[in-house]
């Protein structure tokens, strides 16, 4: 035992694992990069064929009458995505009750991640994530850092870690959706643009979202697999607004939010859809300018502090330094004479 442990404090032992980790994680981050692409397209692909399937089971059991069908065609997704120790830790311990709001299916649709395995998933990681870092946090604190403190005083910081790991799911699946947002925006002008030259070309509004997703999937996957679930929704759902609003809701972006309010009007009053595309989509390139001129106004006083510390230091010594040079060689000769 106290070879292991004067093994673990070796500094030249944390050097050569902490060089390994680094390079293991460099090495996983350059492949990431060349094998996620097509991965994440065919992982959200399957999601998109999952929600559809289910969607048109719901459809053909309220159609029949019963929900019977829907039930079954429910419990078959989620036996195949999710799994199974995960779901009987969920349902043993009750943490649909603790940790679960009415806004948590919002919050991981947003997200990207749906369905009841998605919600396990997270509910799963809300409860076990707290345990395993208080774990790992008071062996280490035990027996590298703090081995000749009491074990209590250990016990109390590992605690403290695993109370700061029980906000981590919740932090990274707030990351997850803001990244997700960002994609969307950056790629919603171009989109609605794209949908309303297809509108005004002759196409329903369907075949123009659908047509959409294809061309922006290599802009903004995100956006496309939003677009391939509106369109599904469209020819599923009896109520054709929903479509709309879900989309506006799993966004959570004001632009779209928007966008589908209009869509929604003009189904309703019968009114032209193009008109209403065009109106919003000059909303939106207006909207555009004035981001980049906010951005363009803010930009000197954010170039203060650098121009401060790293551009006036050097343009002094590159001024001062010919005539510091040329006063100080005359002193010498000066001096010498």
């Amino acid at each position: 035992m106290e070879n292991l442990v004067a093994t673990l404090t070796n500094t030249q032992f944390l050097v050569a694992v902490l060089a390994a980790v680094a390079a293991a994680a460099v090495v996983f981050s350059i492949g990431a990069t060349f094998f996620s692409g097509g991965s994440q397209m065919r992982q959200r692909i399957k999601r998109v064929a999952l929600e559809r399937e289910k969607m048109r089971a719901e459809e053909m059991a309220r159609l029949r009458g019963g929900s019977g069908g829907a039930e079954q065609q429910s419990r078959t997704i989620r036996q195949a995505a999710g799994r199974d120790y995960m779901k009987n830790v969920v349902e043993r311990f009750s943490l649909e009750k603790a940790f679960m709001d009415d806004g948590t299916a919002e919050k991981l649709a947003r997200a990207g991640y749906r369905g009841q395995a998605a919600m396990t998933t997270y509910l799963f990681l809300r409860f076990i994530t707290p345990v395993v870092l208080f774990v790992i946090a008071f062996a280490y604190l035990s027996l590298v850092i703090f081995n000749d403190k009491p074990i209590w005083l250990n016990a109390v910081y590992a605690l403290g870690i695993g109370l700061i790991g029980a906000y981590l799911p919740s932090i990274l699946l707030k990351n997850q959706t803001i990244k997700r947002q960002q994609s969307i925006k950056r790629s919603w002008p171009d989109a609605l643009d794209l949908v309303l030259l297809c509108v005004e070309a002759g196409m329903s509004v369907e075949h123009a979202l659908k047509r959409v997703a294809k061309e922006i999937g290599a802009q903004s996957i995100e956006l496309s697999e939003e677009m391939t679930l509106t369109t599904a929704e469209l020819a599923f759902l009896e109520d054709r607004t929903r479509a709309y609003e879900n989309l506006g809701r799993r966004t959570g972006l004001d632009n779209v939010k928007s966008v589908m309010q209009a869509l929604i009007q003009a189904e309703r009053h019968g009114t032209s859809v193009g008109s209403a595309l065009r109106v919003m989509a000059e909303e939106g390139r207006e909207q555009r300018m004035m981001e980049a001129e906010k951005k363009a106004a803010a930009l000197p006083p954010k170039l203060t502090v650098p121009l401060i510390v790293f551009f006036l230091p050097v343009l002094f010594i590159v001024i001062l330094s010919p005539a510091m040079i040329r006063v100080f060689s005359n002193s010498f000769i000066g001096g010498g004479g």
